[in-house]
């Protein structure tokens, strides 16, 4: 109604001037009988109202339409009254529809691309660093251990871009299956077997049962543990030279927890640690955060359907815990 009443305003406006201009001429001219021009007044202002009344009524629908909200796109093609405005707004929102059709088709079809360009690119450039690795066994010290250190922040990296050019399409990504957390942790351990030698800060492992068993993605929850470890290990050096690694069950639910004893992060960047591209404080100091890992193992778990909890204090080490809700925790099953 207020559209109708909008679009409407200036009609009702100019006729009632109308009315008033045409008695007003009338009584220049002469003509003083006052009711037969108020009667004249009345009539026309009750067919401009019979007017304005069917007017609304035959397009109540349409007008409806405009007014209201859209809660998706396929609501955009639904029909109204078949009037010539409705009916031409109807081919306008299909047209349309259909040209944002072709270009988000068009931009899946580019981002997939992208994609696999990615996915290929990264694994041709981890051949070349394996090389130089088997290379650098045959040098002597320090110069092998400086090498194989560069080529493994350079594995780092690489699997960074990777995983950051898979999240756009997560979803098409993910292979849920039982994960058992002691068997991901051992593994991601001697997969970080020289990160905690040439750092001098080793991991100690506990959990409070064997065997406890979650349902995720092995691959993305392998990535999502490594950067954990990768950030406890790399603040706790020159502070600390332990990080501990806890599996446990908590109300129900399984917590995979990384704790470390290093810098903390201090209290003005805690509610910005996941934020994509954010070093903040300590970022600036260690000079070699990207600022994407949280980012992105925040992101992968709330696909997954996992929490990221962390807590952390200056000065005295932070604590992450990815948790597992309890029907993902097939050890209470």
């Amino acid at each position: 109604m207020k559209l109708f009443l909008k679009e409407h305003a200036l009609l009702i406006v100019v006729q009632i001037i109308q009315f008033f201009i045409i008695t007003a001429i009338y009584f220049l001219d002469g003509y003083h009988h006052l009711l037969p021009a108020l009667y004249a007044v009345f009539l026309g202002l009750f067919f401009l109202g019979g007017y304005l009344i069917y007017h609304y009524y035959s397009r109540r629908l349409f007008y409806k339409r405009l007014s209201s909200e859209l809660e998706n796109l396929d609501h955009s093609l639904q029909k109204t009254e078949q009037t010539p405005i409705s009916e031409a707004l109807d081919r306008l929102l299909k047209n349309q529809y259909k040209h944002y059709q072709e270009q988000i088709k068009s931009l899946e079809s580019r981002q997939e691309q992208h994609l696999k360009f990615m996915d290929q690119w990264v694994h041709q450039m981890k051949t070349p660093l394996s090389v130089i690795e088997l290379v650098a066994q045959n040098l002597d010290e320090p110069d092998s251990s400086n090498i194989r250190e560069e080529t493994d922040r350079m594995k780092t990296g690489l699997n960074t871009i990777l995983y950051m050019a898979r999240l756009r399409t997560i979803e098409q990504d993910f292979h849920i299956k039982p994960v058992e957390l002691a068997k991901l942790v051992s593994e991601v351990n001697q997969e970080n077997r020289r990160f905690y030698i040439r750092n001098e800060v080793y991991p100690n492992f506990t959990q409070e049962k064997d065997g406890i068993t979650v349902e995720t993605d092995e691959k993305w929850l392998f990535f999502m543990f490594s950067q954990l470890i990768n950030n406890a290990v790399k603040y706790s050096i020159g502070k600390s030279k332990k990080i501990a690694i806890s599996i446990y069950n908590r109300d129900g639910e399984a917590v995979l927890e990384v704790k470390d004893y290093g810098v903390g992060i201090p209290e003005t960047d805690k509610r910005r640690v996941f934020e994509p591209f954010y070093t903040g404080e300590n970022g600036r100091k260690f000079r070699e955060s990207t600022g994407m890992g949280l980012y992105l193992t925040r992101e992968a778990a709330e696909q997954l359907g996992h929490r990221i909890e962390f807590d952390s204090k200056a000065g005295e080490g932070s604590t992450f815990r990815i948790i597992f809700s309890v029907t993902q925790n097939l050890t209470t099953v």
